[in-house]
């Protein structure tokens, strides 16, 4: 079995979504894809979300918590972190290492289990991918839905490779979901859910970010 089948079970019909089931090997494969630079990464991308201390948030497709973890101690123990994904062994290995503001659900970016504009911050790190192409307005109409008016989205995906050999080299190892264009992967998805996109960019480490506004 290759990587990229082990970590994303929709190697071969990306457009269909799937799951990461295995943390641990992805962990692993973190580690070593963000060449020591994951934790920097991650924390630009957290910081575009513009937390504060008392801030509830929703992290779809949490996966392992690893974006969660980051945010954690910026909002505070007054504040509320609380990640979704649709892998229960992800969703697992997160609540083992949640911090005591953090919790996490097994759901669906498509169906999030929260009430109209009841949190400050969504983001999504990695994730709108793994949703099948035709729930992606749906997922991201959710997201707007459970933002209060004038919070804030973020969503980071994978930007691949500009050379063409090292994006074949990607392919290979994490599958073709991994290939596309962010900006391709998002298309008007933002601002036809009702956001006000106010920011967008790469990031170090092959991460592009959409910020957006709820009005």
């Amino acid at each position: 079995m290759g990587l990229g089948k082990l970590l994303h079970d929709h190697d071969e019909h990306a457009d269909e979504g799937g799951t990461i089931d295995h943390p641990r090997a992805y962990e692993l494969f973190a580690s070593f894809g963000f060449i020591g630079g994951r934790r920097a990464a991650f924390t630009r991308l957290a910081a575009q979300a513009r937390p504060r201390a008392g801030d509830r948030v929703v992290d779809v497709g949490c996966g392992t918590g690893y974006l969660s973890r980051i945010l954690a101690p910026v909002v505070g123990p007054a504040g509320q972190v609380t990640g979704v994904d649709p892998a229960p062994s992800m969703v697992e290995y997160a609540v083992k290492r949640a911090p005591a503001n953090c919790s996490y659900l097994v759901g669906q970016a498509q169906e999030l289990p929260f009430p109209d504009a009841s949190c400050d911050i969504v983001v999504s790190s990695l994730a709108v991918h793994h949703v099948p192409v035709r729930d992606r307005p749906r997922a991201i109409a959710e997201m707007f839905r459970v933002l209060r008016p004038g919070g804030r989205l973020v969503i980071g995906e994978f930007r691949p490779p500009v050379n063409p050999l090292l994006n074949r080299l990607v392919g290979l190892l994490t599958g073709p979901a991994m290939r596309h264009s962010p900006r391709d992967l998002l298309g008007t998805l933002i601002p036809d859910a009702g956001f006000q996109v106010d920011g967008e960019g790469d990031l170090p480490y092959l991460l592009y970010y959409v910020r957006a506004t709820r009005p």
